[in-house]
């Protein structure tokens, strides 16, 4: 069933109303209203930067760089100049830690006591007079190092008790069963 016509009169008076939307005006020229199309450097693609270009290039002026301390929940953010070293690192690191009051405590905010690494999983400390900028990530690591030092002597003495073990029995049941059924 149609509606009443005083219905669909009101409506078209709605319409009417209503703002324009930019489909509604195809006739009107919107040139005025459109930013101009940037220019392209014709040299971008042939790989030749010009001086213009280079100078016109931002430099790194600070670095956002998330450092996980060992057993923390989170992961420090610290700002830091490229220029600066992971030893300035482990440095700001620690006091950022101890500024937020974050939990476990750390007992010692020395850095020397202290190593960066990549991850957790990583077993190789950064040099610490690397440059920040030359690491290639923002993301770190900081490990106690006597914690570092006693995991590796614990996995270590573990492996040299297998092997002494191996040396002492010369002969095992199953090489025996091994050497029958060739």
């Amino acid at each position: 069933m149609p509606p009443p016509k005083k219905h669909r009169k009101l409506g078209r008076q709605d319409k009417s109303r209503r703002p324009r939307s930019p489909h509604d005006l195809r006739g009107v020229c919107l040139a005025a209203e459109m930013p101009p199309t940037p220019r392209t450097v014709p040299d971008l693609l042939t790989g030749s930067v010009s001086a213009a270009a280079a100078a016109a290039t931002p430099k790194l002026t600070k670095l956002l760089l998330h450092v996980t301390i060992q057993r923390s929940l989170g992961a420090v953010r610290v700002v830091m100049p490229p220029e600066a070293t992971a030893e300035d690192l482990i440095v700001a690191a620690l006091r950022q830690y101890e500024k937020e009051a974050r939990l476990p405590l750390i007992r010692s905010s020395d850095a020397s006591g202290f190593d960066l690494h990549y991850s957790q999983f990583s077993l190789e400390s950064l040099d610490r007079e690397e440059k920040l900028v030359s690491l290639g990530s923002r993301n770190f690591f900081l490990f106690p190092k006597k914690a570092a030092e006693a995991t590796a002597e614990s996995g270590g003495g573990a492996v040299a008790r297998c092997s002494n073990e191996a040396d002492n029995s010369t002969e095992l049941p199953w090489l025996r069963f091994m050497e029958f059924s060739l």
